[in-house]
Formats: C-alpha cells, sequence, structure tokens
C-alpha cells in the first residue's frame, strides 16, 4: 500500500470514530420544559436530529412539544413516542404540536420513524408523590 492509501483509511476510520461518537456517545445538555399555563411546553427542531434530545417534564401534568422541523429529509418526516401510542407526520418547515401527559415517572424515547433520530424524555414524580 502506499502512503496515500494509507492516509485514505484513516480518514474513513476517524470519520466512521466521529460519527459514532456524535451520535450515540455526545452528552447533550438536559431541557426542563417550561410551565406556562400549566403545561410543561418544550421548542424542539429537528434539522438531522432533535435539539434539544435530552427533556425533562414532571409526571401528571400536560406536555406540549412543538418540534420544528427545518428540512425535507424523509427519515425526520415522524416523530414517534411509543410508549405514548403517539405517531405524528411533521411537514418541513413549519410547527406541529403534539400534547399529551406523562402519568408515570420513567425515562422515554422519542424517535423518527426510521428509528434513525432519537431523543430522550424523562418523566420526573410530581411534587406531592405522584
Amino acid at each position: 500500500m502506499e502512503t496515500m492509501d494509507w492516509i485514505a483509511i484513516g480518514g474513513g476510520l476517524l470519520t466512521i470514530a466521529w460519527i459514532n461518537w456524535w451520535f450515540l456517545l455526545a452528552r447533550r445538555p438536559t431541557i426542563r420544559a417550561a410551565a406556562r399555563g400549566g403545561v410543561q411546553e418544550v421548542a424542539i427542531v429537528v434539522a438531522g436530529g432533535y435539539d434539544p434530545a435530552d427533556i425533562r417534564v414532571r409526571a401528571g401534568l400536560p406536555v406540549r412539544l412543538v418540534f420544528d422541523r427545518r428540512e425535507t429529509s424523509p427519515c425526520s418526516e415522524e416523530v414517534v413516542l411509543p410508549d405514548f401510542g403517539i405517531e405524528r407526520f411533521l411537514p418541513a418547515h413549519r410547527t406541529t404540536t403534539v400534547d399529551f401527559v406523562p402519568e408515570h415517572p420513567g425515562t422515554f424515547e422519542f424517535t423518527c420513524g426510521m428509528r434513525m433520530l432519537r431523543g430522550r424524555l424523562t418523566v420526573e414524580a410530581s411534587e406531592g408523590g405522584r
């Protein structure tokens, strides 16, 4: 093998490592839902992923997730919250609101329809022990 072959292989391996770190290991900040009028609301930008992708809410209170889809990638055209029975189409370059009430504490995943884009909803016990 020649030097350029080794450089190409090394570059490819570095790219694979970076992609795995970015999508699987990179820590994203956790956002606590802001309470407005008794509803816990978070705006989520959809563009190659979810931002924020790690959200905290309280159990027993209504949650409103406002997805702002800023792309046309077919992967991001649907959001799925399987533990809440929610599947919602996200039109490109529009916002879509998803309302629900998480009854029990736990950690729940939300994904695109292809399960490539991922986010996490952490539901904490409400004040008063519910």
